[in-house]
């Protein structure tokens, strides 16, 4: 028996349940639950944190026994097992020790940071604004953002042919479906992202999958809300996104950090960081980085920012992408941690020039 199941085992029959009401409650097989509390099945991280919840266990204890039983089964039959589990431990404790430390903010960044707190202060001061005037800015701001964002993923529709293609349901000639497509979706997402935050919907994974769904809907059905199972590679970069395998992992150790910050971190930084974390990642197959505007912009919007319109024209499209590679081949995060910033005070200083 492992030490997990034992675990179990023994909190589930002191608070005199059965299998059958773990099963219930879990939605879990009771042939499931009896592997697993017999050692004969691995629990999953899920299930491990539903047994939690349910037993009332102490969480570090539960996930330590049930993390100490995989490294048993891993490493039981190596004959150099114990020198593994030496390098490994120091590794995990380097690797925590280095994920505790805050992001680290430049003077300059901390001087523009301080700006767009002052101005979001100024726009939630006008508010609230009229209801027809609210309207009209909100289907301005999300007509160019629409053309903007897909502007720098290459379509080739104008904004004057977005606004008929998303308002008025027009075809344009000499353009592909794609194009018509990723602009009715691209609406339709900005239009969700917002209704979470009206609804003060948690930002998760499976949001996250959602929004990238509405991204790719019609255009690759099979490849939407899904993380990519095949390698890529960017055109153009010298950043190399982590093989189909690691993803999984990557993106919950992203969310991770972003749990961990979402209370602490200045809401802007923070959306900068979500955007290149996950763009860097590349968890999808396409769309990575309409996707990841949105997710950005989830966040700003949570807290009470605008819009954030980063631009598609040739020279703002060409800084944006050098900014990220800084980040992803050098580790320089300051360009553009610049250029989200500077692009929510824009946007910002826009709201407050409509509004007046």
């Amino acid at each position: 028996m492992g030490a997990f199941g034992k675990f179990i085992k023994e909190n589930r029959k002191l608070q005199n349940k059965k299998l059958i009401d773990v099963s219930i409650a879990l939605r879990i097989d009771t042939a499931i639950i009896s592997k697993i509390e017999n050692g004969k099945r691995t629990a999953t991280r899920k299930q491990v944190a539903q047994f939690v919840v349910f037993l009332h266990l102490d969480e570090k204890e539960a996930f330590s026994r049930w993390l100490s039983d995989k490294i048993i089964y891993d490493l039981q039959n190596e004959t150099y097992a114990l020198e593994a589990f030496k390098v490994a431990e120091a590794q995990i404790r380097y690797e925590i020790k280095s994920s505790k430390k805050d992001v680290k903010i430049d003077k300059n960044i901390a001087v523009l940071l301080d700006r767009a707190s002052q101005l979001q202060k100024k726009w939630e001061d006008l508010k609230p604004l009229n209801k027809i005037q609210l309207e009209k800015m909100r289907e301005y701001f999300m007509l160019n953002y629409t053309f903007e964002s897909n502007l720098i993923e290459g379509n080739t529709l104008t904004l004057q042919e977005t606004h008929l293609v998303v308002n008025k349901g027009l075809t344009i000639s000499g353009k592909s479906m794609k194009e018509h497509l990723e602009a009715v979706n691209h609406y339709e997402a900005i239009d969700f992202i917002m209704e979470l935050v009206k609804n003060k919907e948690p930002f998760t994974q499976r949001i996250l999958k959602e929004i990238h769904y509405l991204i790719l809907k019609g255009i690759d059905r099979g490849n939407a809300g899904v993380y990519r199972k095949v390698p890529v590679l960017i055109s153009g970069s010298a950043h190399k996104p982590p093989q189909p395998y690691l993803i999984d992992k990557q993106m919950e150790d992203i969310f991770v950090f972003y749990n961990s910050n979402k209370n602490k971190m200045h809401p802007v930084l923070l959306a900068s960081e979500m955007h290149q974390k996950v763009v860097t990642v590349h968890p999808f197959i396409d769309g990575n980085g309409r996707t990841c505007r949105l997710i950005m912009n989830l966040i700003l919007l949570q807290n009470g920012y605008t819009i954030a319109n980063l631009k598609g024209n040739d020279t703002s499209r060409l800084n944006y992408y050098k900014a990220l590679e800084n980040i992803q081949t050098k580790h320089s995060a300051e360009d553009f941690h610049s250029l989200i910033i500077n692009t929510t005070i824009e946007s910002l200083q826009e709201h407050i020039a409509l509004a007046k």
